[in-house]
């Protein structure tokens, strides 16, 4: 058997990379807006960020800035994303707020969910969305099947 582990230390089984027109500015971004920490950088000979690694949390992002020859293009590129990439952060409303501050665009306000989450959604500088929320009250299993009825009701 082989010693080298096939998860590697320190990395999560899932990671989302993203392609940004502008990685170095991401990052600026990630970190002021999340809180994030940059693991490792690998800037290519032409300047562009080849790869690079952020930690926030116990999770890891990796991006890298956009290689149209290689057909890997940012959100804006091809119209925008699917993918929203949630995060829990200790002060959702000062981290909404320093996104927005940042150039982010709101898309969802910050409210207070059934679930037990204040949470707002909004699409950074460089097209990915992100849904940031701090959890606020720990819902019992029945009383979420009776607040989840209510809010399907409120909104059919």
């Amino acid at each position: 058997m082989s010693p080298v582990k096939p998860i590697p230390a320190g990395y999560p089984r899932v990671s989302p990379y993203l392609s940004v027109d502008g990685a170095a500015a991401a990052i600026d971004f990630y970190k002021k807006v999340l809180g994030a920490t940059e693991r490792m950088r690998m800037d290519a000979p032409d300047g562009r960020i080849g790869h690079a690694e952020l930690q926030l949390g116990d999770s890891v992002v990796m991006l890298a800035d956009e290689y149209p020859e290689m057909k890997i293009v940012g959100p804006k590129k091809v119209g925008g994303t699917p993918v929203t990439i949630s995060v829990y952060v200790e002060d959702v409303d000062a981290t909404f707020k320093a996104a927005l501050d940042a150039g982010a665009k709101e898309l969802r306000p910050l409210t207070d969910e059934f679930y037990g989450d204040r949470i707002g959604q909004f699409e950074d500088p460089f097209g990915h969305r992100w849904s940031v929320a701090t959890h606020i009250e720990d819902v019992s299993p029945e009383e979420m099947a009776k607040r989840a009825e209510e809010w399907a009701q409120q909104n059919a």
